[in-house]
């Protein structure tokens, strides 16, 4: 007779798995809460210390760490030396392994740092790896999802060593996802910011059709807890979300993140081509759209606010990729899915902050705080001749706020709530400069401008050229040798200068 061995914390399907394996000759050693599960079901089953001799101990912590069950497991039967020790030491072999772990993340997102402690599985994982090392003798199960398959797999006889090589492969991913989110947990916790390495797991989301381009794959994989991510977004209509349309959603969230007045923003190319902010979403829609309504055309738009009829009606006259919005009035929605490429998505509730960001450089990997910091908190410094007003400096917050999601060297010219001009990602200050103050002249924007950069200007050029397009104002974090250069010019010009002590780069 073969005999499996099951444990398992989520209970899902476990019973009639157990009834398969009982109908096909397989013994079913079992223990607690999965025993009790069990026998209550009709499932002839065995408790666990049947086989050990010795009770569950210090509140069940230890019930199968014993080397009648892990040299059931890991015995080679293909070794006469490890037959022989087996027989010596009367240790049956145990050919299935059903298992799945305390649930340590749901105990963990409680807050209660001894309940998290507490369902750290131990026994669980060691069951796993034991069996996972020998699948070519055990065929170890860790998901429910898996139990139809082996069930018919042995049901006609048909239990391959690749099936067995998988189910082993799958077992040490959920051994290492369990402990990746044990040390992270920890680490977090006590606070240890120079862990000598750090194990990141992700879930796989879905499949992607293709990459950036046709002939590159992709899938989309998403790390554990609920974040402003675009991944927590509610998919309400349209086609599946393509690779780029999830790294433009993300860069769309991002920016919105930084303002709580009803706010459009709309991104191209994982950077802003527009942005507005009203008193309504209408008129937020109005400045976002007027601010360059050639770059929205295939864009992401996202808002904060209720989208009602009337935008709509103004956004299904254009073509948009995505459009993110945390509710969509019944009419609204009615007219926006009329398209069905259009993807419109549902923002979650709740979100919480990302604190870490981790970017790929070859093989290796570059982490770094998020810079989550807010313009609309920091002090900053008039440092011409020429005063700031109130009004200037809620424009230079703004203007901030959307440079920090512009690509280094980053440019915005803003006025009223609105960008009017951005050019960002180019080699040279003055050459983003250019293409946005080019832009809010196209605009029709040609007074009482003001210009935000992400960094300071290592000449006088800048200012040169913002004063021959109307900015009236210029916001950026200084510390160049040469801030007094620009400095000079803003008070030989009129324009007032403002420095934020804070750089933005978006490499």
């Amino acid at each position: 007779m073969k005999r499996a061995l099951v444990s398992v914390s989520d209970k899902s399907g476990i019973v009639e798995f157990c009834q398969k394996l009982n109908e096909n000759g397989y013994q079913i050693i079992s223990t607690g809460g999965t025993l009790n599960e069990l026998v209550s079901s009709g499932v002839d089953a065995v408790d666990i210390t049947e086989v050990t001799g010795f009770p569950e101990i210090l509140d069940g912590r230890v019930k199968t760490l014993s080397p009648y069950v892990h040299g059931g497991l890991l015995y080679r039967r293909d070794l006469d030396s490890h037959k022989a020790q087996i027989a010596e030491h009367n240790i049956q072999a145990i050919d299935l392994v059903c298992v799945n772990l305390y649930p340590f993340e749901a105990a963990s997102a409680s807050g209660d740092l001894e309940m998290a402690i507490e369902n750290i599985d131990i026994g669980g994982p060691s069951m796993i790896r034991s069996s996972a090392k020998n699948y070519k003798d055990v065929i170890v199960v860790t998901s429910p999802s898996d139990y139809s398959r082996v069930i018919t797999a042995i049901e006609t006889d048909n239990v391959t060593a690749s099936l067995k090589a998988n189910l082993g492969a799958k077992a040490f991913r959920m051994t290492a996802r369990y402990d990746a989110i044990i040390s992270n947990y920890l680490t977090e916790h006590i606070g240890d910011e120079e862990a000598e390495s750090i194990t990141l797991t992700y879930d796989l989301n879905e499949q992607l059709r293709y990459g950036e381009n046709p002939h590159q794959q992709a899938s989309f994989y998403t790390r554990i807890g609920g974040t402003n991510t675009v991944e927590c977004c509610e998919v309400l209509h349209g086609k599946q979300l393509s690779y780029n349309n999830i790294q433009d959603a993300q860069a769309a969230l991002d920016l919105l993140s930084e303002f709580t007045a009803p706010t459009v923003c709309a991104i191209k190319h994982m950077s802003p081509c527009g942005v507005g902010i009203g008193a309504t979403i209408d008129t937020a829609w109005d400045k976002a759209y007027a601010s360059d309504p050639v770059s929205i055309f295939g864009g992401i738009v996202v808002t904060n606010q209720e989208i009602n009829a009337a935008v709509a009606t103004k956004m299904s006259e254009i073509f948009l990729e995505v459009i993110i919005a945390p509710s969509y009035s019944a009419e609204a929605f009615a007219i926006l899915s009329q398209k069905k490429n259009v993807r419109i998505l549902k923002l979650v509730e709740n979100a919480k902050p990302v604190a870490k960001m981790y970017k790929s450089v070859g093989n290796a990997l570059l982490v770094q705080d998020v810079d989550n910091v807010n313009n609309y908190d920091l002090d900053f410094e008039c440092v011409t001749k020429k005063p700031v007003t109130d009004e200037q400096l809620e424009q230079m917050r703004f203007g901030q706020s959307v440079v920090k999601h512009v690509k280094s060297n980053a440019i915005a010219i803003v006025k009223d709530n609105q960008t009017v001009g951005i050019g960002g990602g180019q080699t040279s200050r003055i050459a983003s400069s250019e293409i946005a103050l080019k832009q809010a002249r196209a605009a029709g924007a040609t007074n009482d401008l003001i210009l935000a950069s992400d960094a300071f200007f290592p000449f006088d050029d800048v200012v040169q050229l913002a004063h021959e397009y109307g900015v009236t104002a210029i916001v950026q974090p200084g510390g160049s040798m040469r801030d007094q250069d620009s400095i000079d010019k803003c008070n030989e010009l009129g324009i007032t200068m403002v420095f934020t002590k804070t750089r933005h780069f978006k490499h």
